[in-house]
């Protein structure tokens, strides 16, 4: 390919890819509101969880129709509409008046999500030459990575401004509504993307299959050249001839007698990448810092770091994935995460908690806490039992988290390394392996519905996790939700080394007569 068609394929699969910049930004940037949110609109840890799971919902429910929408809309139109439900809902989430109307607007971008998240991928796919399909197509994850430590990096800016003494910080009330500017500052990528989408060609195989062949030439001689041109298009004419000759497969059909080992291993990666806890993390990334005695700025700081290990290392995976081969990543990173959530659990559970007479100074909270002042206790139980009767009950709702933030004793250090090794492992494993395995494991006939089926059930564990995190910080302790995490990793560990094939270097032929057993 000529580098003056190579430079704009890269650019057309740039603007497109940051539809998953945004995808990213969207779902973790709620990790540094959920603090403020809790506390402005009184909020259970229920709804406080619900807060962040529900764009989950929708985005899952996008996902079920972005598809076939953008079949008869185009890739390009769905993708301009994903990005004005972005900006609506950051600008609706920005000036909600009451929870509701916060979920509601979180909501809106979930629809956004799911359609970028399928839509961007399949765009840049359908564009792309088949020499740089590969690296063109990563640069959507890439992005969404990307757009996750760019949500925790603008999170910790706000934060930083809002304490400014400048005359336009004030004017802003940057201070004081710091969360909605951490919401509301989506709207400018957002505008970005729907007008960039205008420098972006309608899609040449979306433009074949609705009988628009002159259009489609235009689009494919501009990125290929007139003479490659011809060859894409009659290549692309003869698939869709084919698919349409295919009988199409229905769910019903993944439950054959033959389908159940690629089944089983579908279903259990897609529970095991969400069930061991990485959107506990990116979503609730300060909250959990916090959890360790850490200040508000400490726990957005580090937060940050948390966004740069996971970029880091998803590039490394993308690097070595077809070097090493899929099951070693998945072997390697996965006892990674183990190792690091029994690590936390230990952290958490070998923590002290006393309360110092300059802790109860700083916490003013107008109530007699003497009487617990300088003792030291060896689990948060035994200090909730002594602290949480000398406060008035709507008091302890309120306030008892800061009063444990200030009181707990740990190795704080211990916790930060433990953290960063688990979004380390996961990056470089069942993270991006997890969707490559999927476009292998399952025969051609029924890969498409396979793969919707297995990331329904990963979208709807996801969903669980996020939405319980809180309660489970609440009721059963960092300690135990951490060591459970480990505890679903270890099985998982088990059920990869012994059950997962590796797939590096297999045609999809091989793979299926290896893996679909025919009685």
């Amino acid at each position: 390919m000529k580098q003056s068609n190579s430079n704009v394929v890269f650019l057309i699969a740039l603007i497109v890819a940051l539809g998953g910049l945004l995808m990213g930004f969207d779902a973790s940037v709620i990790s540094g509101v959920v603090g403020f949110i809790e506390e402005e609109f009184e909020l259970t840890k229920l709804q406080l969880g619900w807060s962040v799971a529900s764009l989950t919902l929708t985005a899952t429910l996008a996902m079920m129709f972005a598809g076939p929408l953008s079949d008869r809309f185009g890739r390009r139109a769905v993708l301009r509409i994903a990005a004005i439900l972005y900006a609506i809902s950051a600008i609706g989430s920005a000036v909600a008046p009451d929870f509701n109307t916060l979920v509601i607007a979180r909501m809106l971008g979930g629809f956004g999500v799911g359609a970028s998240l399928i839509l961007a991928p399949l765009y840049i796919a359908e564009i792309s030459p088949k020499e740089l399909r590969g690296r063109l197509v990563s640069f959507n994850q890439l992005n969404i990575v990307i757009g996750i430590s760019l949500a925790f990096f603008t999170n910790y800016l706000i934060l930083q401004l809002g304490k400014s003494s400048a005359s336009w910080v004030e004017s802003l009330g940057l201070a004081e509504h710091n969360w909605r500017w951490m919401l509301g500052l989506e709207t400018l990528p957002a505008i970005l993307y729907f007008f960039g989408l205008y420098f972006v060609p309608r899609s040449p195989r979306w433009l074949i299959m609705n009988g628009q062949e002159e259009e489609a030439q235009k689009v494919m001689s501009r990125i290929a050249g007139n003479e490659r041109a011809l060859e894409e298009l009659d290549r692309i004419r003869k698939n869709i001839e084919e698919d349409q000759d295919k009988e199409k497969a229905s769910v019903w059909d993944l439950f054959q007698p033959s389908l159940k080992l690629v089944l089983s291993i579908g279903i259990v990666v897609a529970v095991l990448q969400q069930i061991t806890g990485i959107n506990s993390v990116f979503f609730y990334a300060p909250m959990i810092f916090e959890q360790s005695g850490l200040g508000t700025d400490a726990s957005f700081m580090q937060a940050i770091l948390v966004g740069l290990v996971n970029l880091l290392f998803t590039v490394l995976a993308i690097l070595f994935i077809d070097k090493l081969g899929r099951k070693p990543l998945l072997v390697f990173g996965v006892a990674g995460i183990v190792v690091s959530m029994f690590v936390l659990s230990y952290g958490f559970n070998s923590a002290t908690y006393t309360l110092k007479g300059e802790d109860i100074q700083s916490l003013s909270l107008a109530v007699d806490l003497s009487s617990v002042e300088g003792q030291v206790f060896e689990s948060s139980d035994d200090f909730n039992a002594a602290v949480e009767p000398l406060m008035a009950a709507e008091l302890w709702e309120e306030k008892g988290q800061d009063v444990i933030n200030a009181a707990i004793e740990l190795n704080t250090y211990l916790i930060l390394t433990a953290i960063l090794a688990f979004v380390a492992s996961f990056a470089i494993s069942i993270g991006p392996v997890m969707w490559v395995l999927f476009s292998e494991l399952f025969p051609n006939r029924i890969r498409g519905i396979a793969i919707s089926f297995v990331g329904l059930i990963n979208s709807a564990v996801s969903l669980a996790v996020q939405w319980i995190f809180p309660w489970e910080l609440e009721v059963l302790g960092s300690a135990t939700t951490f060591m459970l995490y480990g505890i679903f990793a270890l099985a998982g560990l088990v059920f990869i080394i012994k059950v997962v094939p590796e797939t590096k270097g297999r045609s999809l032929e091989e793979l299926e007569k290896l893996l679909v057993k025919n009685d």
